[in-house]
């Protein structure tokens, strides 16, 4: 593990950009960006695409690592190069940690959750990972109702596939979303918590995570979680919230930073001039970093 990496990820200011749209998702990142579905031919040339509007994000000025702590990535992205080097490479000489999403995508919703699809070439994808200098890993699971079964049986997925993660020397960020839509939303919030204290708590000292969570209904409801000697930082997701909301729900909270893919990205457009297009990041990634650095 990369000491430094470690390092600016436990204690730097900032927050962790979310680029890892992968297949199901391309298509509507695509749209949002001006590229229209109809507009492109098959998967190669989508993720082309893709990794053109990445590149430009990635290479702006606005994407600095004075605010951006590290970045997650596709698998397809770990793959392709930019300016001649390997993107994860790219980020880390620009001193942006990277990370890799390693699920396959969701299982089909049963007791109020939806499981991670099993991961049957993980040990090849964190090979693989670890060629191309990743420092850690994200894996996402929904949790739509109050059900403790359900949710439990997130919580030991999710830690069962982190502890491989670990072994294969990479932090592993876990990621139980709550549908932020939920009409128990507030109840599965407290479900949660206990599973993955219990979780943490079992952990030894040379087993460390990092927490990927919806912003929660109670502000400071993580707390215990964000200051668990094994909890290496604890991110939030957008969840479907508008950047502005996103933003105020996450200053409520003391020591949660944001880890935002849509609301970080809304407002880009493949048609913008650079300084357009480098304007409106720059003014996204300050209002997310005041968000993650500037509390109650």
């Amino acid at each position: 593990m990369n000491q430094e990496q470690f390092d600016k990820v436990k204690n730097g200011n900032g927050f962790i950009a979310a680029l890892d749209q992968s297949g199901g998702s391309t298509p509507k990142a695509l749209a949002a960006y001006g590229i229209p579905e109809d507009s492109y031919t098959g998967e190669d040339e989508m993720f082309d695409l893709v990794h053109n509007m990445r590149t430009r994000i990635i290479t702006s000025p606005a994407f600095n690592p004075d605010q951006i702590l590290g970045a997650i990535l596709f698998e397809a992205t770990m793959d392709r190069e930019i300016h001649g080097k390997y993107t994860a490479d790219y980020l880390a000489d620009q001193g942006i940690v990277p990370f890799l999403k390693v699920d396959r995508g969701l299982d089909e919703q049963a007791n109020g959750v939806q499981l991670m699809k099993p991961i049957h070439d993980l040990d090849e994808t964190l090979r693989r990972a670890n060629d191309r200098n990743i420092f850690g890993t994200k894996m996402r699971s929904v949790i739509h109702e109050a059900n403790d079964n359900g949710i439990k049986a997130v919580v030991d997925q999710q830690f069962d596939i982190g502890k491989r993660i670990i072994e294969a020397g990479l932090v592993p960020i876990i990621e139980p979303e709550v549908n932020i839509h939920s009409e128990e939303k507030e109840k599965s919030e407290d479900i949660l918590k206990e599973e993955i204290q219990k979780h943490l708590d079992e952990l030894s000292e040379d087993q460390n995570v990092m927490l990927k969570l919806t912003i929660p209904t109670n502000a400071d409801q993580y707390k215990q979680l964000i200051d668990h000697p094994r909890v290496v930082r604890v991110v939030a997701l957008s969840g479907g919230y508008p950047r502005d909301k996103a933003n105020s729900k996450l200053k409520e909270n003391d020591g949660l930073i944001a880890s935002f893919s849509r609301a970080l990205v809304d407002d880009l457009n493949v048609d913008q001039s650079d300084e357009e297009f480098n304007q409106t990041l720059q003014n996204a990634v300050d209002s997310i970093y005041n968000a993650s650095v500037n509390k109650k």
